[in-house]
């Protein structure tokens, strides 16, 4: 429990912090943060991927009055629910109807304070940084009253805004390496990144979920990150890192997922037994991270590269999944139940391996009834036509930009 001064010297204390940080770049998402009365605005994303300054600078845009509180915070250890009485209270005393509230969701029962301020009409946004313990609450007691958007670390054109660089060769292999999380681009501390994973294994997955083999947890994390854009399955990991059951493993990824760690992308096919069935391929959501804890040695620049043409198409709306006929195609891109793209991705595109690239997208294509297609390499550019489909080689720089 915890009295109503303490949390009114919490909220004064952190204000004075949120307040006196710059606003950095002006995120790209910020156009797009849906505001709608009577609706929460939940926003998730990957720790330090930017959640605190994004909301920082939409109360600089549109809310010269809002009450900002972390729940991360030391000070409020203790916090349970009877405390959202007296939170409420201290809201009221200080007349502000803008709330903007971090990690919540380690609170029991927030879910139901947050039904409760909206019915009294408080304009809410919440951030976190796990998205199924978002959406469990949310679903059972905010069902049709939140609106959810998810950000995520800098896009490469706002990777070029930040460096104040121009898009090409040299600054793909910067983006290639450095990945997106601000305060590392920033800075290139490396301890930034592994304090990072290190936050995302211990706080957001075992401590969340009960689970005491933070070796293996960890130990599968550093494999995953090290196989970025290749096919994994839980049953044929079974029984590495100490880890015996296929389910722990499904458990595993799930958790990954959630916390926006790594991506699972499912092969294309209508019925989701098939999907379930079939190996996934494996992406992270930073390739700042995969630099860093990547155990692989050899030069894996094909398989980043794939990741971040994965990591474009993930920013915008729709499904994505991978095709797998007689040939292969990394991304299908789904929109409301209709396919609108195929993806291959190639560092380079020579003698040995054009037909194996180019005809694996064309099968895609003839399998799906697409008549465009797109190969995205590292520096090439070109155009095929056949039997009335048209295949365009871009180079990523070019492709990755809006």
């Amino acid at each position: 429990m915890i009295r109503q001064e303490e949390i009114s010297a919490v909220l004064d204390a952190q204000a004075e912090i949120f307040c006196k940080k710059e606003n950095g770049l002006t995120r790209e998402a910020l156009a797009a943060i849906p505001v709608v009365p009577s609706f929460a605005t939940i926003i998730t994303g990957i720790r330090r991927c930017g959640k605190s300054t994004l909301l920082r600078q939409l109360m600089s845009q549109k809310y010269n009055r809002a009450l900002y509180l972390n729940f991360e915070d030391i000070r409020l250890a203790g916090f349970t629910t009877d405390d959202f009485t007296r939170l409420l209270r201290e809201i009221e005393r200080r007349g502000i109807s803008v709330l903007f509230f971090d990690e919540i969701q380690i609170i029991p029962r927030w879910e139901i304070f947050i039904h409760q301020l909206l019915n009294e009409e408080y304009t809410l946004f919440i951030s976190g940084s796990n998205a199924s313990l978002l959406s469990r609450e949310l679903g059972t007691h905010l069902t049709g009253r939140h609106i959810p958007m998810e950000l995520f670390p800098f896009s490469y054109s706002e990777y070029l805004s930040f460096g104040q660089l121009a898009a090409g060769e040299e600054s793909l292999t910067g983006y290639l390496h450095d990945g997106g999380i601000p305060e590392y681009v920033k800075s290139h501390t490396g301890i930034i990144l592994n304090t990072l994973i290190d936050d995302i294994l211990i706080r957001d997955i075992a401590i969340r979920n009960s689970i005491k083999d933070v070796n293996s947890l960890r130990s599968l994390a550093v494999y995953l990150l090290s196989n970025v854009g290749n096919l994994v399955s839980a049953g044929k990991l079974a029984g590495m890192f100490d880890i015996k059951a296929a389910s722990t493993f499904l458990d595993y990824f799930s958790f990954y997922q959630s916390s926006y760690l790594l991506e699972f992308v499912p092969i294309f096919n209508y019925s989701l037994k098939v999907q379930a069935r079939n190996p996934k391929k494996v992406y992270a959501i930073d390739l700042g991270l995969v630099n860093e804890a990547s155990a692989n040695f050899s030069d894996d620049t094909g398989h980043k590269l794939e990741n971040l043409v994965f990591l474009h198409l993930r920013r915008q709306p729709g499904s994505i999944c991978y095709y797998k006929g007689q040939g292969e195609c990394d991304f299908i891109v789904s929109r409301k139940g209709k396919v609108q793209s195929a993806v291959q991705v190639c560092r380079q595109i020579n003698d040995r391996n054009f037909a194996r690239e180019y005809n694996g997208l064309l099968e895609a294509m003839n399998a799906l009834n697409l008549t465009e297609g797109t190969i995205v390499t590292f520096n090439q550019t070109d155009s095929f036509e056949e039997n009335g489909k048209t295949i365009r080689m871009v180079p990523a720089h070019r492709f990755l930009l809006p």
